[in-house]
């Protein structure tokens, strides 16, 4: 779904644009939001030992405050499952009031990180991390809120509720476990009905339903209390007495927990809203760290942006953030109207509310994308840690599991010691790939000793860092078994400085060896020509070709295993989309240059890039038009071209193959003498004549019958291009402007001319 985002907020002078534009889809929205919060906020206050009043609050300041403060602009804030399980352990500790003023506390501290622009920094925990957070403290939820189901009491924490579990279920009151199971079964029901059923929020059908079931069979079941008006129920934050340290770290607990929900909610948000608009993270940090400190100072629960709510939102049409302050404010209309229908509502059924959200927070696909990314040892360890101790340390574990990952990941080799399938057992070969470091030494040292004494042995090293303790041990075991007998060849494919001597030459830049020339790796220096060595050893005649013998080599050890799935979907058809014209020059690199592959260019390569009237030329032009389908013909032309030096200058011999081939590029000489537009000032002859020989060669192949045919029918486009040499830079023929420029998404490069 995609929906169009303002972050307006009606002023003087845009209140009559908000009401003619968008006035309509805030108020459906935040009518539906409305819906969805009321029973999720006396809930969440009923799992947190809090008074109903307080979630009611939250869901008041949050919608207000946070909305109308915060940089997203469609996150709905308000109390969060995900730290019903902190608040009910502040409680349990310091008291209610003593928790309104961490709360507040928490919200100071969460201004203070939005406005040191730090907010970005909580993106950087783990996903694994956060998912076990939110699957412990649903599990949490569940485990508790069982108890109140069965019209019992949950215990302080998870591991005692689940000890006293058997007990509750053998005690259960039989009014309590039907409302509860009712509501259960209402939501799982709702959720599959058709989507038009999904005008009205599940919930508030359950809780309706529910409470109208047990108010008509007169069920003896606890239900909710609120003393007094809305007002005369506020508790008022206090100060604990002593306990400052744990009141410190309950602040801290709340800033980060509710900051990195808040946080990924906006980001949720407005990957829902798919309008390419992006929230400000430091500004919602500030707007959700007023709202806590507002809703604390009043008796609210801490607030946090709620996905859930936010999501409803969206789907609702909001366009502005006046839904999320609108379906604050009726909440606050609901409170100060509807206490009595309020009390009606049973606890069991508030629970089974509750049981469904805490179950909906344990993902399956969370944990097996954690396993996926080899951090599943941090999920279940996280997941653990919220459960057995506390969210926070839960936390903290998670991410000191993660980082320990992340260093033994860096610190770790790819160590690979075997001897030679071709070449017998006196050749064996040593790939170093990853990043060898000192940790890596003990495994280094095991796998080298396999290494027969006065064995021909080849080093490959592939490493993104080789240190210094892991540079000596391979630097003297190499001396060791050179004087045993052996031979040791140092074959570097990245730039991890074994070559020269260790590794100071880190940093600098490198080139792939699949697309460097062969001289740039097979030196004295890279050691990369040990193929050609072994061979010239015993046939010298063969030097001309030792360079051509180790880019054999190269291709089939390394290019190979990527390249042959590409090579065995085209094996049994090609199906090139470009007839690539260029010039025989060895720096020409077609496929280089325009980032393609195997199976892209249909290419015809000769001398000055020139097309020839001849059948060579033809039988390749209407093969591709033809047979191959091909919807562009390219001619590419290029700097410091010999063919049109010679062309310029005039064949050494009038009488060779070179002037008899050179005599097809007279056209572009003569239109270059005659001032063509593509001939400027400030570039080399040379060059400008290559600029018009590709505008020439272009006319030329739209004279062929079979071009135009396909040029008129619109299945075929010409386009020219121009490489310097020098930079490496390419340039795209305007054929109507008559000038090269550089690529770029404003212009068509197919663009075509007819006279």
């Amino acid at each position: 779904m995609s929906v169009t985002i303002t972050d307006r907020r009606p002023s003087n002078g845009s209140v009559r644009r908000w009401l003619h534009r968008d006035a309509r889809a805030d108020l459906v929205a935040s009518l539906v939001v409305f819906l969805v919060a009321l029973p999720l906020s006396i809930g969440i206050a009923a799992a947190s030992n809090a008074p109903t009043t307080a979630g009611l609050i939250a869901a008041i300041v949050g919608g207000i405050a946070a909305g109308s403060l915060g940089g997203s602009p469609l996150t709905v804030s308000g109390p969060a499952a995900g730290l019903t399980v902190v608040v009910a352990g502040l409680i349990d500790q310091f008291g209610f009031a003593v928790t309104c003023a961490i709360t507040a506390g928490a919200g100071v501290l969460q201004v203070i990180l939005g406005l040191s622009r730090i907010a970005r920094v909580a993106l950087a925990i783990s996903p694994a991390v956060l998912h076990a957070m939110l699957a412990g403290i649903g599990i949490t939820i569940v485990l508790s809120q069982l108890h109140v189901l069965l019209g019992g009491a949950p215990g302080a924490d998870a591991v005692s509720n689940l000890r006293r579990l058997p007990h509750q279920l053998a005690e259960g009151e039989l009014g309590a476990v039907a409302a509860g199971t009712i509501m259960i079964a209402i939501l799982l029901v709702w959720r599959r009905l058709p989507s038009r059923f999904a005008v009205v929020p599940g919930p508030l059908i359950a809780i309706v339903g529910v409470t109208a079931l047990s108010v008509f069979l007169e069920l003896d079941v606890a239900r909710v209390d609120v003393p007094g008006s809305l007002l005369s129920s506020v508790v008022l934050p206090q100060l604990p007495q002593g306990k400052w340290g744990a009141m410190a770290i309950g602040v801290v607990t709340l800033a980060i927990i509710g900051s990195v929900e808040s946080l990924l909610s906006s980001l949720a948000s407005d990957r829902l809203a798919a309008d390419g608009r992006r929230s400000s993270l430091d500004r919602e940090l500030i707007g959700q760290g007023v709202a806590n400190t507002a809703s604390g100072l009043l008796g609210g629960l801490p607030i946090t942006g709620v996905i859930v709510r936010s999501s409803t939102n969206i789907a609702a049409g909001a366009r502005t953030r006046m839904s999320t302050i609108l379906h604050g404010f009726w909440v606050l209309l609901s409170a100060l109207a509807l206490v009595s229908v309020i009390e009606l509502v049973p606890m069991a059924a508030l629970a089974g509310l509750l049981i469904v959200m805490g179950v909906g927070l344990v993902k399956g696909a969370d944990l097996r994308q954690a396993q996926r990314h080899g951090e599943l040892v941090v999920y279940l360890s996280a997941a653990a840690g919220v459960l057995v101790l506390n969210p926070l340390e839960g936390v903290l574990i998670g991410v000191s599991l993660a980082g320990l990952l992340v260093v033994g990941r860096a610190l770790r080799a790819q160590i690979v010691v075997e001897s030679s399938p071709t070449r017998g057992h006196d050749h064996w070969t040593v790939t170093l790939t990853g990043i060898l470091s000192f940790a890596s030494i003990p495994k280094l040292a095991r796998l080298l000793d396999k290494v027969p004494s006065g064995t021909t042995t080849v080093v490959t090293v592939d490493l993104a860092h080789l240190d210094h303790a892991a540079f000596d041990h391979l630097d003297n075991w190499r001396t060791q078994h050179e004087a045993a007998g052996g031979t040791v060849t140092i074959d570097e494919i990245s730039p991890a400085g074994f070559s020269v001597g260790g590794p100071e030459r880190r940093g600098e830049p490198h080139t792939p060896r699949h697309i460097a020339p062969w001289n740039s790796w097979q030196s004295e220096d890279n050691h990369g020509k040990h193929v050609a060595d072994q061979l010239l050893r015993r046939r010298p005649e063969f030097a001309p070709i030792a360079p051509l013998l180790n880019g054999l080599h190269e291709y089939q050890s390394r290019t190979v295993p990527l390249l042959q799935p590409v090579m065995t979907n085209l094996a049994g058809v090609q199906r090139p989309t470009t007839l690539f014209f260029t010039c025989a020059d060895s720096r020409i690199v077609p496929n280089v240059i325009t980032s393609s592959g195997p199976g892209d260019l249909f290419t015809v390569r000769n001398v000055g890039n020139l097309v020839a009237r001849d059948d060579s030329v033809l039988a390749a032009i209407e093969y591709a038009i033809e047979v191959l389908n091909v919807g562009s013909i390219v001619v590419c032309g290029h700097s410091d071209c010999g063919g049109m030096r010679a062309l310029l200058q005039g064949p050494a011999r009038s009488d060779g193959a070179v002037s008899r081939w050179l005599g097809e590029g007279e056209d572009s000489l003569v239109a270059w003498r005659a001032g063509h537009p593509l001939v400027r000032g400030g570039v080399a002859d040379c060059d400008t004549l290559a600029m018009v020989n590709v505008a020439t060669q272009l006319d030329r192949i739209e004279a062929f019958p079979v071009v135009r045919d396909a040029i008129t029918a619109d299945r075929l486009h010409l386009t020219g291009l121009f490489y310097n040499v020098g930079d490496s830079s390419i340039s795209l023929l305007d054929r109507i402007g008559m000038r090269f420029h550089e690529p770029n998404a404003d212009w068509p490069a197919d663009r075509k001319v007819l006279p």
